[in-house]
């Protein structure tokens, strides 16, 4: 049987030419995406800012477009409303309203009223300002504990260069991703933290497979410069990288557009995040080798032929 390559075998695209362009682009991305985040901030949902959490039970399938009419039209500010365990149990959360608890209370007392007794209020509960900052602080802990120890295992399975070249990609991946939902002003919550840390995992996992070829080609070819060598690595993982992201972007478009409300920041930070994965594996991650003089010293016990394969090697 045939098989049929998404890209041509011997393709020589020169990736490691446009190198310079690259970085300027992505570091004035990443300095905008900062400047968003410093001066217009995110839109925190309810986790990040506190709210009102109302748990509910119809007598039969919730109609979800409905209940979400209804709530939404008593003017409490941003409202979200997720399906959970059965199909007749909803959860209700309404942003923290302006003033103390009485405030809170009135919201509560709206919903019971607009909802009448269609529905069983099984649960009532307050997300104060308190617990909303730990939520804050346990988000940002687990993305720094995931970039450290990424860049430590990185470190381990191949050279320092290679595990500081890809922190540098994962933070240029965060700060883009961070970038954007500031922009559009897409609501932040725990899920987009997920989907962060989800990113963080496929780009890691595009960069190590770039990486693992890199290091297997500068033990087959000693005089190839660099600059070629990673050309050749990139070309050479091209159609993999390629399919990838192509059968990952069509699950990922399913979820965004047929998926729901509750998901669709979600699936948004992840069509980005696949996006600009791919595209620093390619043109960060790969060049900071270069920048970073990677030694060739560490494969000389490799017992190879100069500008050709090892011995054994295809």
């Amino acid at each position: 049987m045939r098989l049929i390559n998404l890209i041509p075998v011997g393709t020589k695209i020169d990736f490691m030419r446009f190198r310079k362009m690259a970085a300027v682009v992505s570091l004035a991305l990443c300095i905008g995406s900062a400047a968003l985040f410093l001066f217009k901030g995110l839109n925190y949902g309810i986790d990040f800012e506190g709210g009102i959490l109302i748990e509910i039970r119809t007598a039969q399938a919730a109609d979800m477009a409905d209940l979400r009419r209804v709530v939404n039209g008593l003017g409490l500010g941003q409202v979200e409303l997720q399906e959970f365990g059965k199909n007749t149990d909803v959860l209700i959360r309404i942003e923290r309203q302006p003033g103390d608890a009485t405030a809170q209370n009135v919201a509560v007392e709206k919903v019971k009223t607009a909802l009448g007794g269609a529905v069983s209020f099984r649960r009532t509960e307050f997300v104060g300002p308190k617990v909303s900052s730990e939520l804050v602080e346990a988000g940002i802990t687990a993305v720094l504990l995931a970039l450290g120890a990424m860049l430590m295992y990185i470190w381990f399975r191949f050279e320092w260069q290679f595990g500081v070249g890809a922190v540098v990609a994962l933070a240029h991946d965060v700060i883009m991703t961070i970038g954007i939902f500031s922009l559009l002003g897409l609501e932040f919550n725990l899920t987009t933290v997920a989907a962060i840390l989800t990113i963080a995992g496929y780009s890691i996992n595009d960069t190590v497979v770039v990486y693992d070829r890199v290091r297997e080609n500068l033990r087959k070819f000693k005089t190839m410069p660099l600059n070629d060598l990673i050309n050749l690595s990139l070309n050479d993982t091209l159609s993999r990288t390629l399919l990838t992201s192509i059968t990952t972007l069509i699950a990922l478009l399913i979820l965004f557009f047929f998926g729901g409300e509750v998901i669709k920041g979600f699936s948004f930070g992840m069509i980005w995040g696949v996006l600009v994965g791919t595209y620093s594996s390619i043109f960060i991650a790969s060049p900071l080798l270069i920048y970073m003089s990677l030694r060739r010293s560490i494969f000389d016990d490799e017992d190879e032929t100069e500008g050709s394969p090892a011995p054994g090697a295809p």
